[in-house]
């Protein structure tokens, strides 16, 4: 599939009905302009691919409304050579604007077909990252520390493995709460021990899962 004058005309709209919603961020608004949204997609769902909402991209996920990214990304304030965890590639739609944020992306996800397809796919298309098939809730211990922690399935707790993995002065935005709905939350290492917490209202995700599926 292309990336044609009409999708970028359509991207250009999204972009401006989220920036209408309160995004600001110019950085975060130009990444997802750069972003071809209609290729994460499948081919029956082209049509919704650059209105603000969320779709279904298989194993029980979604590909997250353009909104819910942006506002995320807003968050996490990436810097150009940060270097991101993100706990959840799914379509791998966010890590694209985590990589045309200048973001040295480690992506892990738990799904082995979504793995699959998302490294295949956004290494096809020019998108390098690290991709990793595990348990997000342990992180990449070796890995790490790391600048940036994303984490964009909704959670129950704050996973302590990922704390201990969050350079200081890093960043982390995690989505909290039950299965209904959850508080975006934004935690910032301010010491080796200590942790400051905001929130930042409500959205809803599929849920942050333990383990690895096959």
């Amino acid at each position: 599939m292309k990336d044609t004058y009409r999708h970028k005309g359509l991207r250009k709209n999204l972009i401006e009905e989220i920036r209408s919603k309160g995004i600001d961020d110019e950085k975060v608004l130009e990444a997802m302009m750069k972003v071809p949204r209609h290729l994460f997609m499948d081919t029956s769902f082209i049509k919704y691919a650059y209105k603000d909402q969320a779709f279904p991209i298989g194993c029980g996920q979604t590909i997250s409304q353009p909104y819910t990214v942006a506002f995320q990304t807003r968050l996490l304030d990436v810097r150009r050579h940060n270097k991101v965890l993100e706990v959840g590639t799914g379509s791998g739609y966010q890590t694209a604007v985590l990589i045309e944020l200048g973001a040295k992306v480690y992506t892990i996800e738990r799904q082995r077909e979504l793995y699959m397809k998302s490294q295949s796919f956004l290494t096809s298309v020019g998108y390098k990252a690290n991709f990793f098939y595990g348990d997000g809730y342990e992180g990449l211990p070796s890995y790490g520390p790391f600048d940036r922690i994303l984490i964009t399935a909704g959670a129950t707790e704050i996973p302590e493995k990922l704390k201990s993995q969050l350079t200081v002065g890093g960043i982390m935005v995690i989505p909290l709460g039950d299965s209904n709905s959850q508080v975006m939350t934004r935690i910032v290492r301010i010491n080796e021990e200590g942790f400051e917490k905001t929130e930042h209202g409500r959205f809803v995700f599929v849920p942050l899962l333990k383990g690895k599926s096959m």
